[in-house]
């Protein structure tokens, strides 16, 4: 899940701050030591989240783009110069900018906002921002809710008595409300210091984060991972009370499952699986990735002579062509599979399926399968040429009953050249021709496509007026009927534009004669 922290460079976040001892601290030094501390976190447990930089007063500036090198963000800190007012709109609107432009409007954001509470003056200030924010258009609207799945987390650099003093609290509150109430704000307890600082970023660290460990089990064998992103806790919307749902950190492989049969199912999210490499005395070495430093890379290559089932299970999924469904919680239940990154790269991917007992239809319910042996006889076949799945329905589904599509052009197309050739052949295909006028009749309906009704009664019309001298009589009656029928249709004002209406045959002396003969 991509980071972008906002940094506040106005004048305010140059007050000075009285610390203990000679050196002399502006809030937005105690701002860039809490940061510092935050990307220490990060390139230690969060080595795979992609973070940027933005500074921002009365317009703003994207000091380091999405990166994973937290040395290079560090010094971005120490390099920041001090600009004007506070305009906090520009910098939400660059930061919409900035993701949308990198990772577009599906990918789930964090947004860290590091200010003061200062919320400027005048226009273009916060509280001008919200108090236009319902007079506004559409081209001209506020930045929140951002147009991807966000959490926005408002880091003060003041504590709660200064920011109730004035509005900034009851403002940066409403923020967090305009990004449907997703984030938090989190000010200082007690003075401003240091330590502080610290405890304050050290919350925000406990809370979005710290990484999800967690063991996966298959029968005996067993292994230490990191899912990553941290999976977020489901909320169910159809129960009475929701309560949001959070992943087991045992994660137990309840069977696999081939490719084929599992296609391409609807998932929550997806995340990695890494192996957290253990030394002999136990002790966590971290998750099997590289690193620049000599001492990560002596205990990766320890780690690495060590037998690990994660990587065991990442091989064989990958050679047998297979998915192993894990048990994520009570009826909630996920799949393991390797997924290439290119012809040499590959990585162990968790996806989350919907919490149910049947999150997918056409695999029934997981706690009916079983393994092929308890089967009578292979359910595969004996040359593995068939497949048990999907599985039929017991009802019928709507779907599955013969209706009208008009996909491309060539489906309408061939729709009404059949009921022209039907109509060349009146009187004999007449309950043919009624049959398939009355199955493009209600679908027009249907569809809202009346217009299409106009232009047959059209064609009719001109069939009538193209009729041979040795056509049948009844044939030109029936065609301007069925003409008449499909104009009044058209118009969706009579009885006889009902959707249930069918237009039968005009019944004339010639019709009646030749049943009589039939």
């Amino acid at each position: 899940m991509p980071t972008v922290v906002v940094m506040d460079v106005s004048l305010s976040m140059t007050r000075p701050v009285s610390v203990e001892g000679s050196e002399e601290y502006q809030r937005k030094h105690l701002a860039a030591h809490g940061l510092t501390m935050l990307f220490e976190h990060m390139a230690t447990n969060y080595k795979l989240e992609f973070t940027a930089l933005v500074v921002f007063s009365s317009l703003w500036e994207l000091m380091v783009p999405f990166t994973r090198d937290y040395n290079t963000l560090q010094e971005a800190l120490s390099n920041m110069d001090d600009y004007d007012k506070t305009c906090l709109e520009s910098a939400l609107l660059g930061v919409c900018n900035i993701v949308q432009q990198e990772w577009g409007a599906a990918i789930p954001c964090q947004v860290v906002l590091v200010t003061d509470g200062c919320l400027g003056i005048g226009r273009g200030s916060l509280r001008h921002s919200l108090a236009t924010h319902s007079q506004r258009s559409e081209s001209n609207r506020f930045p929140l809710p951002f147009p991807f799945p966000s959490k926005l987390y408002v880091m003060c650099m003041a504590n709660l008595e200064e920011l109730q003093s004035t509005d900034s609290l009851d403002c940066l509150e409403r923020l967090i409300d305009l990004n449907n109430g997703e984030g938090q704000i989190f000010t200082i307890d007690g003075p401003l210091c240091l330590k502080n600082v610290q405890s304050m970023f050290g919350k925000l660290i406990d809370l979005a984060y710290t990484p999800f460990h967690a063991v996966l089990k298959c029968g005996h064998l067993t292994s230490d991972v990191q899912v990553f992103p941290r999976p977020e806790p489901f909320i169910i919307d159809e129960e009475i009370d929701p309560i949001p749902k959070a992943i087991n950190t045992d994660l137990e492989i309840v069977g696999f499952v081939d490719i084929a049969d599992i296609s391409s199912p609807p998932v929550l999210s997806r995340h990695l699986v890494l192996p957290i490499a253990l030394n002999r005395e136990g002790d966590e070495v971290g998750p099997g990735i590289t690193d620049d430093t000599e001492d990560e890379n002596s205990a990766n290559q320890i780690a690495g002579k060590i037998p690990n089932f994660c990587v065991l299970l990442h091989g064989s999924l990958k050679v047998e062509g297979m998915v192993a469904l894990v048990q994520l919680g009570p009826e909630w239940y996920g799949m393991l599979y390797s997924q290439a990154d290119s012809k040499k790269k590959s990585n162990l991917m968790m996806s989350l399926f919907e919490p149910g007992p049947e999150p997918l239809p056409w695999l029934g319910k997981m706690t009916q399968l079983g393994p092929i042996s308890d089967a009578k006889e292979n359910p595969y076949g004996e040359d593995d040429n068939k497949s048990p799945f999907p599985l039929q329905p017991k009802n019928k589904r709507s779907y599955a009953q013969n209706v009208t599509v008009w996909i491309k052009p060539s489906g309408l197309q061939t729709d009404v050249q059949k009921i022209l050739r039907n109509a060349r052949k009146l009187p004999e295909k007449t309950q043919t021709f009624y049959k398939e006028l009355n199955r493009l009749r209600k679908a027009a309906l249907a569809f809202g496509f009346l217009e299409l009704l106009k232009g047959v009664a059209d064609m009719l019309e001109r069939e009538c007026t193209l009729l041979p001298d040795t056509a049948h009589p009844d044939a030109a009656f029936q065609l301007t009927h069925a003409a008449q029928q499909l104009k009044v249709a058209s118009t969706g004002a009579s009885e006889y534009a009902a959707y249930d209406h069918n237009i039968a045959p005009l019944q004339t002396d010639f019709s009646s004669s030749s049943t009589e003969r039939m």
